[in-house]
Order: structure tokens, then sequence, then C-alpha cells
């Protein structure tokens, strides 16, 4: 779209409009309003509350909360700590990850619904009087001046708005508009994998956090106080064929698979109450374009595998405030700083990526093919019987790699 197309309802001017209010959109907007940059962010829904989304905040998201003085206030919202993972294999208990030796204060994980956690830095980033929430706002094209990306056109309940901006984020998911629009291309590196989630009520005595292995079927669980979150992992394109052996079929196969629950699997009475997650693990061969930049998973969808998706993305979001918001208050931003956060953030995307295609191809897969009784394997055994060795995967899933630390300043709250 040029920049002279027809008049929207409404225009705004601001230095950076973000789209996206998800972690990573969020946690950018705070950290460049409290450094003193007008920003929008433009959520396209109505409210955060959406089931199944990743409701991991992993110690170093705990440490960043820590470094802006906001740790003990959102760990006064209702959470649950997972300090030590174990997985279930072939009815074996195999510990598997300890995140007891980080810095105490950072030395779980917090399992808290998504929707609290993003209501929660939407209340701190208001608290600045150049930060601008717009809910509904759902963007449908970018605003073009000449070979620079000007902002970005949004369809709103009271009609369309222009924003208008130094600089525009796209913070909105693996089916990004923003990376759409913007033409930006894109590497597939390959899933194998689809989830089906669900909820199940959780009753006293029943296990914690942890994942569950057995010939044919691998399941993660996650307690959320007075229910599970259960991640049932299939073969790709899978879930029309288990849809058609019927929803009886596929309780019975959840029952025999955590038999804890099989008085409860009459739970899901529907397909409706089955979501399916359509895994993808991609990434943009350049984040960037004169004016725009992607981050998160709308410049590197990740499979949610190990759960790291939110800690990467917002990962990003700290590095790109750290980088961008001088040369934003200078009026100099170039899109070599743009270029910058790319290059900051590649080595922990490819890794991470690397590490979630190994587990994928030499695990999830050989998994769900199985027929025999699984064995533990003599690697995951040695581990679990070496607490040592359990950083190196609490490190990996709990802190990343090339963890960021908060750089940008400070300003006064409104």
């Amino acid at each position: 779209m040029n920049a002279d197309a027809a008049s929207p309802a409404e225009r705004l001017d601001t230095t950076c409009c973000i789209v996206g209010g998800g972690p990573a959109g969020m946690v950018l907007g705070l950290l460049l309003a409290r450094a003193g940059i007008d920003v929008v962010v433009l959520e396209k829904h109505a409210d955060f509350l959406r089931d199944f989304r990743g409701d991991t905040i992993h110690p170093s998201t705990l440490q960043l909360m820590d470094e802006l003085g906001l740790l003990d206030e959102l760990l006064k919202l209702p959470h649950n700590k997972v300090q030590k993972v174990s997985v279930e294999i072939g009815g074996e208990d195999v510990a598997f990850a300890d995140f007891s030796f980080l810095p105490k204060r950072h030395a779980f994980i917090a399992l808290m619904p998504q929707w609290d956690f993003l209501d929660f830095l939407a209340e701190k980033a208001r608290a600045y009087a150049n930060f601008k929430l717009v809910m509904q706002a759902n963007v449908v094209d970018l605003i073009r001046d000449r070979h620079r990306i000007a902002g970005v056109r949004a369809l709103t309940p009271d009609g369309m708005i222009d924003v208008n901006a130094a600089l525009t984020v796209g913070c909105d998911g693996r089916r990004s508009t923003v990376r759409a629009k913007a033409g930006l291309p894109v590497e597939d590196v390959g899933a194998p994998i689809d989830v089906l989630w669900m909820r199940i009520s959780r009753k006293p005595g029943d296990p914690e956090t942890g994942g569950h292995l057995n010939a044919g079927s691998f399941i993660a669980v996650l307690d959320r106080g007075d229910y599970f979150q259960i991640a049932y992992v299939i073969a790709k394109e899978g879930a029309d064929r288990i849809k058609a052996a019927g929803l009886p079929a596929f309780r019975q196969k959840l029952a025999a698979a955590l038999p804890f629950l099989a008085g409860r699997v009459d739970e899901l009475q529907t397909w409706d109450d089955v979501k399916l997650l359509s895994v993808k693990i991609d990434r943009l061969r350049t984040w960037y374009r004169t004016g725009l930049l992607c981050i998160g998973d709308a410049a590197h969808a990740m499979s949610p595998v190990g759960g790291v998706g939110i800690n990467l993305a917002i990962q990003d979001a700290v590095a790109a405030a750290n980088i961008l918001w001088k040369p934003l208050k200078d009026g100099t931003l170039t899109t070599f700083d743009l270029a910058k956060v790319q290059h900051r953030r590649t080595l922990p995307t490819r890794v991470t990526q690397r590490l979630q295609v190994l587990a994928q191809n030499r695990f999830a897969q050989p998994v769900l093919r199985s027929t025999a009784p699984l064995q533990v394997p003599w690697a995951l055994r040695l581990l679990g019987r070496t607490p040592l060795l359990q950083r190196i995967p609490a490190r990996i899933v709990g802190v990343g790699i090339r963890p960021e630390h908060v750089q940008s300043p400070a300003g006064p709250a409104a």
C-alpha cells in the first residue's frame, strides 16, 4: 500500500509500532516505553484469553522480571513452580532436568496462564504515558513510503486505522501477516510431529509435571493446579486418522497411556475439547526491511519441544530493545541497526532449532513408531543417575543459548 492510499478513520503517529501483543510484543513494548520511546502495540483479539498458549515462564524470563524490579509482584499471581523435571519411559521414572543450581530467585519454571502474564505486562507498560495498547486491531497491510515500511493499516471495530511509525516490529506469530506482507523469505526447517492439546481435571496424589513415553505414545503432562494441560504428540498430519477412528478410541488410547487418568478421560466430550497444534519449525533468512523488523515466532517458528519458544521470543525482545532504543530515541535508526538484532539472535535461534529437530527425529519419531515396550536408553539412564549432568538440559531449556539482560534505560513512569 502506498502512503497516499484512501484515508482511514483514524491516524496514529508513533516512533515504534509493534504488531502482536504476545510475550515478545508486550516485553518489547514495555522496555521501549520504559526507555522513553513512543510505542503503539496492536493486538488483534479483544483480550489475551486463549487456551493452550505456552504457559511456561522460564528462569531467564524470571531473571528479566527481577532486573526490572517486577519479579516479586509477578509471583503474587497464581502459579505453580517446577524445579525438577522427570520423564517416565516404559514405566520407569528418569530424572531429566534440575533447575535448583540456578540463582535461587530464578531456580524454577513458573507455570502461569499466559493471559495473566500478558495482562501483568500490559499493566506495567500502561504506567508510561508514551505507551498505547490497541486491542481488536487486526493488521491487514503495511504502509510503504517508497522503499521504506512506514507503518501498518489495521481494521478495528471503529473502522480502519493507520499507524505511522519510524519502525514497525512484527511480533504476530508463526502466521505473521507482517512477514507475509513484507515478502520476507522463509526457510522451512521441517517438523515431523503435530500436537493435540487438551485439559483434564487433576486430583490430589496425581503425578507432577513430566513426560510419559511408551510404545507408540509420547505425552507431556503439565500440572496447572486443578487441571492438567496435556500435550499428546502425534505423527505429522495424523489428526484426521485419529478423528476418523472416533473419540471413544482416542479416550481409550489416552487412558492406556496415562492410567491415573483412566476415570477422567470422559471429560473429553467432543473433538472441540481437543485442539490441534500444527507444529512448524521455520526461520526467516532476513528478519528485516527498511523500517521493519520481525522477532519471536514471526522470525522463527519453534517446535513445542522443550517449551522454549516463548523463552526465545522474549530474549529477542530484550536484544531488540537493547540495540534499538538509542537510535529510535535519537531518530538515527538505520537498516544496519535492524541487522544487528538478527546477527545477535541468529546463533541461539539456529542452535535451539537444531536441538529441537534432533529431539524430534531421533527421539519423538522412534517412540511414536515403536510397537515394543520402551527401554530407557543408556544415555538417559546416565543422565538420571547424575545430578550434575541434569544441569545441562536445565540450562538449555531454562536459560537458553546467549541469554539477554536489560541494558535499555529506565525513564520515569507517568
